[in-house]
């Protein structure tokens, strides 16, 4: 491993000071270091237990871990980031990840993070009984594709995990483990690849980040990120979606979302905005907004000033 990624010790690794103090009771534990809840007993060896990584800081910092030999890890990112991942020795995925991106980490795995944005991560610590003696998620064989470190976007993922946001409200421990419970099952009904596909270097991700970033006002069509990566239609695409877990379009909205989110903090009218940002007309632009965030650019914005919300936008 180089040198510059070893792990960053947990006093050091984490500020509590940062840390989000308001959980409510959806997250029993609390990290004070990456994917270390600071109380772990029976609970966490008996069922699926939920803690939050939320660090505020904005420079690089290195964490790792390695996930207990009778668990299973899911993440679920809660914002956007950007980070590095590692998995013995070989880069997984490097870049922005988007919200709602979901990564999962089988047992005996060691993972290193480099952080180089402030991040907010639900962590969902499943038992392994849940994918090997409980019927039906038994047959669906889950092990065969969870055995390397699964990452994908799922916006499915994102909408059922934003309740324990709680948004000041309680959320109940059994309703988190619920939500854990939902989302192991969802795993075992996904389709992977059966033909394992390279990830997209991270020299072509950089120029093709680097050229939506300062294009995602205009129409950008698949062709031309292809070109910009420097590879067919096909390669690229499937590239891509191995390095991100987004499809190219899935992608460019969700750029498009994030920009908005700023001029959304502004007076401007939505009309406006949403042709800023290269919708052509702003119902698409809500509703693509709302696909991706949970709520419509008004309600967001309403919510983000702290006024009092708005009737259906």
């Amino acid at each position: 491993m180089r040198d510059d990624m070893h792990a960053v010790p947990p006093e050091h690794g984490h500020h509590p000071a940062l840390c989000d103090k308001r959980h409510p009771r959806g997250y029993p534990l609390e990290e004070r270091a990456w994917r270390r809840p600071e109380q772990i007993g029976a609970s966490l060896a008996q069922d699926i237990t939920v803690s939050r990584w939320l660090d505020l800081r904005t420079a690089s910092r290195i964490e790792e871990a390695v996930t207990p030999s009778d668990h299973y890890f899911i993440g679920v990112a809660l914002r956007t980031t950007r980070i590095k991942l590692t998995a013995e020795q070989r880069t997984i995925f490097e870049g922005i990840m988007p919200e709602s991106t979901l990564y999962v980490s089988a047992p005996s795995k060691r993972l290193v993070a480099r952080f180089d944005a402030p991040c907010d991560f639900l962590h969902f610590h499943v038992p392994d009984s849940y994918f090997t003696d409980r019927p039906p998620i038994a047959q669906r064989r889950p092990t065969q594709h969870l055995n390397d470190l699964i990452l994908l976007r799922d916006m499915f993922a994102g909408q059922l995990t934003r309740p324990l946001l709680g948004r000041g409200e309680p959320v109940d421990e059994p309703f988190a483990r619920c939500i854990g419970q939902t989302l192991a099952m969802r795993l075992t009904r996904l389709e992977f690849p059966r033909t394992k596909v390279g990830a997209l270097a991270n020299w072509r991700l950089r120029r093709v980040q680097d050229h939506v970033k300062q294009n995602f006002h205009r129409s950008i069509r698949l062709p031309e990120l292809a070109r910009v990566a420097g590879l067919s239609r096909m390669h690229f695409a499937a590239q891509f979606r191995a390095a991100t877990g987004y499809r190219p379009h899935e992608y460019l909205l969700a750029q498009r979302v994030e920009h908005a989110k700023a001029l959304l903090n502004t007076e401007a009218p939505l009309v406006q905005i949403a042709l800023a940002v290269g919708f052509c007309t702003q119902a698409h632009f809500s509703a693509v907004f709302k696909e991706i965030t949970g709520e419509t650019p008004a309600h967001w914005r309403t919510r983000a000033s702290g006024t009092a919300a708005p009737g259906p936008v």
